[in-house]
């Protein structure tokens, strides 16, 4: 195993991802592992340190989360997070309860030990966000409060000879103006990490395991134009030159000249492209079909089919390559800890047993904004990385309900429409994801003195910087005003338009 400086051990908490993250961008690689990782393959990381995560579940009940004991006995500087700093309270000898209060939001930390080195450089009295149920109530033997918070005296907690920090807010989100500060502190002053990790180093990281991974082989990339797939051609294109046969489909479920658009795309950089219309295959296969996980599944199985008939065309294709992103490989399937299952992914999860081919998928462990600097430092051009994010089933999960031919027609031009509008404000470039829904409601209006009873379109427009949280974006009224009325005026069968304004969590920033 290769030297990870500091390990995350994952307790079920949905903001897990971007601890690391945080870490990442402070420059100090950092790996999850699910919370119950033994010993042994914890050492032979060698870390610097260690966090646990927060997670939905209580330290004292039955079936809670417990990592082996021995973590504790390492000598090694950890930090805990919510439901981490109880696991530490009570391995210390301290005492949780049930909160009589439940704390979720903003709250201020006021420091107790300014001197900490966890608060180098912070400044007091700054905005941390809760999210806990439960509470220290006793502080752990050795332990001394070092922050404090109007509703939560232990916030944050310390044992400075035994290098144990513990924290009851979340430094690790956005709302924690001092969050990322504070992680960097961990990992540079307490675990005496160094800033030593990149897109350059990862690069040729991946590079390099890509070469030793394939050989004299072939690889078969599956791309769809977004921003994901076409880093990974162009990393296998990199590392493996010719060996690498891109293949688009055709899916029926793309934006309006999508095909083309790709494909002057991947010409631009001089990346062979083969196209596969597949159109009828895979609306074919959705008719009638509503449920969205079902959707997902199929349009998931499809694509691995239509891959294998196309490998089946070429001597020596054992490898298949995908730009499946860390954030799918948590909404889909707990892999490293407890999270619960949000959606499923139609890249993720393996191959299905029938097919010979092994996986290859260089950014399963990175995410959405790490991608395009991975891309930049690729060279890729910035209008193909400055591209919203589009999901991999497409159209298919934008439309409430069965898919087919003409509503995807509908949605389509409302989409173009939309995009028209934010382009000619400059709001697609400060914005980090924009689409429209056909929601499939219907509802009276009046067009021309006449009565119509026509379909609902539905505008979503969010900022994020990793798709793990988001936030609907604060659009002009006078803009939103413009969508609207050009959608209603120039795209037959919707006579309403809708403005999106749940943010993530609690709403996903895709409908299905």
């Amino acid at each position: 195993m290769k030297h990870v400086p500091i390990i995350v051990l994952d307790f079920g908490s949905q903001y897990t991802q971007i601890i690391a993250r945080k870490l990442r961008e402070a420059g100090v690689y950092s790996e999850i592992v699910p919370y119950n990782e033994r010993i042994e393959d914890i050492l032979a990381r060698t870390p610097k340190g260690i966090i646990l995560s927060g997670g939905p579940a209580s330290v004292y009940a039955d079936d809670s989360y417990h990592p082996d004991d021995e973590i504790f006995k390492l000598g090694l500087p950890i930090l805990g997070i919510c439901y981490g700093m109880q696991l530490i309270s009570q391995f210390f000898g301290g005492s949780v309860i049930p909160a009589d209060h439940h704390e979720y939001g903003k709250a201020k930390l006021e420091f107790k030990n300014a001197n900490s080195p966890l608060f180098k450089d912070c400044t007091d009295e700054s905005i941390v966000w809760m999210s806990h149920g439960d509470k220290v109530d006793e502080l752990p033997t050795g332990f001394e409060i070092i922050g404090t918070s109007e509703n939560s005296p232990f916030a944050a907690i310390a044992n400075e000879d035994e290098n144990i920090y513990a924290l009851q807010f979340h430094p690790e989100v956005y709302h924690s103006v001092q969050g990322s500060k504070l992680l960097k502190n961990f990992a540079k002053h307490i675990c005496k990490c160094e800033s030593t990790w990149n897109m350059g180093s990862f690069a040729k990281e991946q590079i390099n395991n890509i070469k030793k991974q394939v050989g004299s082989k072939k690889v078969l990339c599956g791309v769809s134009g977004g921003v994901d797939s076409s880093v990974v051609a162009t990393l296998l294109a990199e590392a493996i030159g010719d060996q690498l046969v891109s293949v688009f489909v055709d899916n029926g479920l793309l934006r309006a000249n999508e095909v083309e658009q790709v494909q002057a795309m991947f010409k631009l950089r001089g990346v062979p492209l083969i196209t596969v219309d597949a159109r009828e295959l895979f609306l074919g296969r959705l008719a009638g079909i509503s449920d969205p996980e079902t959707k997902r599944k199929i349009i998931g199985e499809t694509f691995i089919e239509v891959f294998d008939v196309e490998a089946k065309k070429h001597d020596g294709i054992e490898f298949l390559a995908q730009g499946t992103l860390y954030t799918d490989v948590i909404e889909s399937v707990s892999v490293k800890g407890p999270s619960k299952t949000i959606k499923s992914h139609h890249n993720v999860g393996g191959l299905p047993d029938w097919m010979t081919f092994e996986l290859i998928e260089p950014l399963r462990e990175i995410f959405k904004d790490e991608v395009r600097l991975l891309g930049a430092e690729l060279g890729l051009p910035t209008k193909m990385l400055a591209r919203h994010p589009f999901p991999g089933p497409g159209l298919a999960i934008r439309i409430m309900g069965s898919v087919n031919d003409a509503d995807l027609e509908i949605l389509r031009k409302a989409d173009v429409v939309m995009l028209d509008v934010l382009h000619s404000t400059g709001y697609y470039e400060k914005t980090w994801q924009a689409f429209t829904v056909l929601l499939n409601v219907k509802s009276v209006g009046v067009m021309g003195d006449n009565r119509t009873y026509d379909n609902t379109i539905c505008v979503r427009i969010v900022n994020a910087t990793d798709g793990m949280t988001a936030t609907f974006a604060y659009i002009p009224h006078d803009i939103l005003e413009t969508i609207s009325r050009r959608i209603i005026n120039e795209v037959d069968g919707i006579n309403r338009v809708v403005y999106d304004i749940s943010s993530k969590p609690p709403a996903t920033i895709e409908w299905e």
